[in-house]
């Protein structure tokens, strides 16, 4: 079933900048991703097995007149609606105590890329609030231990209320700069670097990013993820898995840090995501007359139109047994 576009009220009272209508004009087309960009995001959430079956929250909620459709490459997500037009699924008692997180629908792809496994060591190099961290505790089913990482203080209360109120105990939170993990050679079986970004794929809930929008920032922005990035696959083991994620669409953060990544990693391989009902565009492999690494092909770059959900990019990253 097709959802619906309801577009912003105010939506012609919102400017784009000239030069991010010229930027974005040579990646997509303009007039589709601007009106998925002043349109309401579908809200979704992500049903906690750790504490409830999907069926027995699907009746819950649904007795109180909530609309559940499923997410097509989860199978614990959910696009919610209500029947009276309500939105604040969060202040349900459900929520509270923990049987389902409010989860953007393209945010719960980078756990399944990853696909951490009970009994393995993972961790999440940028983690907080806690919803992809979440995700994979509950796809280890509580089982292998994940270390949680932030570098901000602040952050670490919602990423440990989260921790707590889902029921996840196979979790060690860690405040250190992300970077640091590069001295952990060759010791996690799996890692998460859902990279701190410029945000642009996420304009349909956070309409600001389009005034905070500055190119000029990117080279610091791309700087650190690359460094995080780097960092990552240092301290995976030979054959293990890093999966690299940005909620932004600027080249300049995803296929290109890529890029870099491989032409200074020759034992790392890219593997193409393939998830159920997932749409996903051809990535950019040239952009302002610079060619990427050929292998960005396999990378997975979701504009807001292709599913009607965020925009988001998603790379798996294999690295060679020795």
């Amino acid at each position: 079933m097709k959802h619906k576009l309801v577009p912003f009220k105010n939506k012609d009272d919102i400017e784009f900048k000239p030069a991010f209508i010229e930027h974005y004009s040579k990646l997509t087309d303009w007039n589709t991703f601007s009106t998925y960009c002043l349109s309401f995001l579908r809200r979704s959430l992500r049903v906690n097995t750790l504490k409830i079956t999907i069926p027995k929250l699907k009746k819950r909620l649904e007795a109180q007149g909530w609309i559940l459709e499923p997410v097509p490459w989860c199978k614990e997500g959910f696009f919610l609606t209500h029947e009276t037009g309500r939105r604040d699924a969060g202040n349900t008692l459900e929520h509270q105590l923990g049987y389902f997180y409010i989860q953007e629908a393209a945010s719960m792809i980078p756990p399944l890329a990853l696909d951490p496994k009970p009994g393995d060591l993972v961790l999440d190099v940028a983690a907080s609030p806690g919803s992809k961290t979440t995700q994979m505790a509950q796809m280890m089913k509580n089982k292998g231990t994940i270390i949680a990482n932030d570098v901000v203080g602040i952050r670490m209360m919602p990423l440990c209320v989260n921790l707590t109120r889902l029921g996840v105990t196979n979790t060690v939170t860690t405040l250190m700069n992300g970077q640091q993990f590069t001295k952990f050679t060759n010791y996690f079986d799996k890692v998460l670097v859902d990279a701190p970004c410029s945000g642009t794929g996420t304009i349909r809930k956070s309409v600001k990013t389009i005034r905070m929008w500055n190119p000029k920032v990117l080279k610091s922005i791309s700087n650190v993820q690359k460094q995080l990035l780097q960092a990552a696959f240092n301290a995976t083991k030979p054959g293990g898995t890093v999966v690299y994620s940005t909620c932004s669409l600027e080249p300049e953060e995803n296929e290109g840090v890529v890029s870099e990544f491989l032409n200074n990693n020759k034992n790392a391989k890219l593997e193409k995501i393939a998830l159920p009902g997932l749409i996903s565009s051809k990535p950019v492999t040239e952009f302002n007359n610079i060619k990427y690494n050929p292998e960005v092909k396999k990378t997975s770059r979701l504009w807001p139109q292709d599913n009607d959900t965020e925009g988001f990019f998603i790379t798996k990253i294999i690295k060679d047994k020795e």
